[in-house]
This record gives structure tokens, sequence and C-alpha cells, in this order.
């Protein structure tokens, strides 16, 4: 194209300025960790519903996603629940823990969670995990997740996607997996959840 092209303009500097502006808030991502989960209904259409969605999120950029796992429902009677699907997914945002904790929420709802029973069968469970090294004891967001680092179902496919990873204040996710084992984790090698493209 050539400079003599009359449809051709100059950016005011305005406009790059508030580019610049807004590209300063997208500087700086923070890590966090994801954990999904679903024994209702089509669990891997479920669980790539929920990837898309967080890949839809303002501010949010899925940078991994593991192997689907299949595993025992926790804390209920064998036998008495489907069995779950499984994944990580390893994200970058600049959004703040409670927007982060707000979307998976709304991830959930989007998904028809029903949350009338403990350890109820649930067609979507979205967990943060981690996010950055933060440690923090608010009731409405503990974090790291208070029990995550005794789960084989969260910490086998995070280790698959990050194998150096450190679970914050407890260490060495490998040396988690070392303690807790991969009993009853296993991965669905005929299953695959797309990354966004």
């Amino acid at each position: 194209m050539s400079s003599s092209d009359p449809t051709v303009q100059p950016v005011p500097a305005s406009v790059v300025e508030r580019v610049d502006a807004a590209d300063v808030t997208l500087s700086n991502p923070k890590r966090a960790v994801i954990s999904l989960g679903s024994n209702l209904g089509n669990r891997l259409e479920t669980l790539q519903g929920a990837v898309d969605a967080l890949e839809d999120t303002p501010g949010l950029r899925v940078k991994a996603v593991s192997p689907v796992y299949e595993t025992e429902p926790w804390g209920v009677e064998p036998g008495t629940q489907a069995t779950y699907f499984n994944a990580v997914v390893l994200v970058k945002t600049t959004l703040p823990p409670s927007s982060l904790l707000d979307r998976g929420h709304a991830i959930e709802e989007a998904f028809e969670r029903v949350r009338d029973e403990h350890w109820g069968p649930r067609t979507i469970d979205v967990d943060i995990v981690a996010y950055q090294d933060v440690v923090s004891d608010d009731p409405l967001l503990t974090l790291p997740h208070p029990r995550a680092h005794q789960r084989a179902f969260v910490l086998v496919p995070w280790y698959d996607v990050d194998p150096q990873a450190e679970f914050p204040g407890r260490g060495a996710v490998s040396a988690l997996l070392d303690e807790v084992g991969k009993d009853g984790v296993e991965v669905r090698t005929d299953l695959e959840l797309r990354l966004p493209e």
C-alpha cells in the first residue's frame, strides 16, 4: 500500500497512548492453576466447554491443558456415582483471584452445576488450585486450594503439564505426588482436550 493512499491516515498520538496504556494492564500477568472435573452428562464436552470459556475470559489466556484422567469420586461410597474426568489448566491472567473465582462460578452455572449435596455428582467443578505464589486464608477463596496437595486427581495432571511446578507453601508437586501416589488416576489416552486456537 503506497503512502500516497488517501485512505491511510496517521494514527493520532492520543490513540497510541491509549493503546500503550491498555497494553500495560496486560503486562505482568499472574500464573494460575485451575482444576476441572466432571462426572455428569457428556464429561469430555463439558471439560472442553470450560476450557473454551476460560480462554474467552477477558484478561485471561490458557497456556496449557493436561491430558484427561479418569478417577473415582472423592468422599463417597464406591459405585454410587459415575467416574470423573479430570484435567488441569494453566493460565496467565491479569484478573485478581476474586474475579477469577467469579468466572469459575459463572462457568459452573453455565453448565448447570448443582450444589445440593457435599461431594455430590456435578456437571463441572472449576477450582482455583493456585494463583501465583499467593497464600491466603480468606474464607471465600483459600489459596492455594486447602486440600489439593492431598489429591492425586489434581497433582497428576498438574505435574503432567508442569513437571517443575511448586505448590505454594508445600514444595514441589513431584514430591507431593510421591507421598500421595497415583492410584486410581487413569490417563485416558483416547480422549483429548484442545488448547483454544
